[in-house]
C-alpha cells in the first residue's frame, strides 16, 4: 500500500507539472500572438501611411510603389516641369519672331532680331583717319550703320578708353566725334597701350552686358572687314555654344626686357619657348556664353602682356571649341577671306 501511494504521488506531480508546462506554453503562445498581431497591425498602418504618401506625391491612384520606381517618377515629373518651361519660353519666342535659323527676307536681309555679332573695333586717340576709312570701306555711318543693324544683324562699335588727364582735347575730340556718329563705346580706363589686354576684357564685359548677341568679335583699327563673309561664316557655328573663332596660333614667348614683344610672365609658359594656342589679335570672335563669362568674371581674369594671349588664357580649363579659321588670318586677302590689313 505504501509503495501503491508513493507510486500515484509521484504520477499526480507529473500531471500538475505537465498541466504548468502548458499553462505556460499557451501564455507565451497568447502574449506572441498580441505581440505579433499588433506588429502586423502597426506594418500594416505604416503601410496604409506610405501608400497614401505615394499615392499624393504620384497620384498614381490606390496602387503602391516601390522607393526606386518613386524616384524615378519624381524625376520624369521634374524633367516634365523642365520641358514644359522650355517650350513656353520657346512659345513666347516664336511669338516675338523667333526662328532657329535666322530668318531672312526675300533680298536675304537678316530681320531685326537678336543681333547676329557685336564687332568691336579697338582704335586709339589721334587715328580718326583710320575711323573714316573704316566707315568708309564696311562700318557704314548714321543710316548706313543702323541699316546693317537692322538688316544683317552686325553691331559695330569703335572702342576706346579716355585720356590720362580725365577731360582735356583728346577726350574732347572724341566726345565730339561720337555726338557726330554714335558709334562708339567710350570705357571708362586709361587708353594706353599697355593697358590693350583690359581694355579687350572690358569692350568683352560691356557688350555682354549690353547686347545679347550670338557671337562677339575684337577688331584692330587698321582691318578691313568683309560682312557678308564674316556672317555666312558664323551662321555655321551656331550650334556651337562654346566656340572661339580665329587665325590660332601658338606664338613664341619672348623672355628678353629689350624685345617688341617682351612677355614679363614668360617663365609661366611651359617650355618657356611658346604660348598655348589662342587666335591672332588683329582679330577673332567668341560667342556669346564666352562672352558673358567674362562678364561676370572680369575681376577675376588676369592679363597678360598682349591682349591676345590674354583671350586665350581666359578658355582654358574650359569646355571651349577652337575652330582654326584660315578665313580670319588678316595677313593676305584670299577668296572668302573675312578680313584684311592695311
Amino acid at each position: 500500500m505504501m509503495q501503491s501511494k508513493g507510486s500515484n504521488s509521484k504520477v499526480s506531480n507529473k500531471v500538475f507539472r505537465t498541466r504548468i508546462s502548458s499553462l505556460l506554453i499557451s501564455m507565451f503562445a497568447i502574449f506572441a500572438s498580441f505581440y505579433v498581431a499588433g506588429r502586423l497591425w502597426q506594418d500594416a498602418q505604416n503601410r496604409v501611411y506610405l501608400i497614401k504618401e505615394l499615392d499624393r506625391v504620384t497620384g498614381l491612384g490606390q496602387s503602391a510603389i516601390s522607393v526606386d520606381d518613386t524616384l524615378k517618377i519624381i524625376a520624369c515629373r521634374e524633367q516634365h516641369k523642365t520641358l514644359s518651361a522650355l517650350e513656353m519660353d520657346l512659345a513666347i519666342a516664336r511669338q516675338e519672331g523667333f526662328t532657329s535659323k535666322r530668318s531672312s527676307d526675300t533680298s536675304g536681309a537678316v530681320s531685326n532680331r537678336k543681333p547676329l555679332v557685336v564687332i568691336g573695333v579697338l582704335t586709339r586717340f589721334g587715328r580718326k583717319n583710320n575711323r573714316d576709312a573704316l566707315r568708309k570701306a564696311w562700318m557704314g555711318s548714321g543710316e548706313t550703320l543702323k541699316k546693317m543693324e537692322k538688316e544683317k544683324g552686325v553691331v559695330s562699335r569703335f572702342v576706346i578708353g579716355r585720356s590720362a588727364d580725365l577731360g582735356d582735347s583728346l577726350d574732347r575730340s572724341i566726345d565730339d566725334e561720337n555726338r557726330q556718329t554714335n558709334d562708339f563705346i567710350i570705357l571708362d580706363q586709361v587708353e594706353a597701350p599697355g593697358e590693350l589686354p583690359k581694355k579687350v576684357k572690358m569692350f568683352f564685359a560691356l557688350a555682354a552686358d549690353k547686347w545679347d548677341a550670338d557671337f562677339y568679335a575684337k577688331v584692330n583699327d587698321d582691318v578691313y572687314v568683309n560682312i557678308d563673309a564674316l556672317g555666312a561664316t558664323l551662321s555655321s557655328h551656331l550650334d556651337k555654344p562654346r566656340v572661339y573663332i580665329g587665325c590660332m596660333k601658338s606664338g613664341q614667348v619672348f623672355s628678353e626686357p629689350s624685345h617688341k614683344w617682351y612677355e614679363p610672365d614668360w617663365w609661366k609658359f611651359g617650355d618657356k619657348k611658346s604660348y598655348f594656342r589662342h587666335a591672332s589679335g588683329e582679330m577673332y570672335v567668341i560667342s556669346g556664353a564666352l562672352a558673358k563669362f567674362i562678364s561676370i568674371n572680369r575681376s577675376l581674369l588676369r592679363t597678360y602682356a598682349h591682349d591676345d594671349v590674354s583671350a586665350g588664357s581666359w578658355f582654358i580649363g574650359l569646355n571651349v571649341k577652337h575652330v582654326d579659321e584660315g578665313k580670319f588670318c588678316c595677313s593676305s586677302w584670299s577668296t572668302g577671306a573675312i578680313c584684311s590689313g592695311v
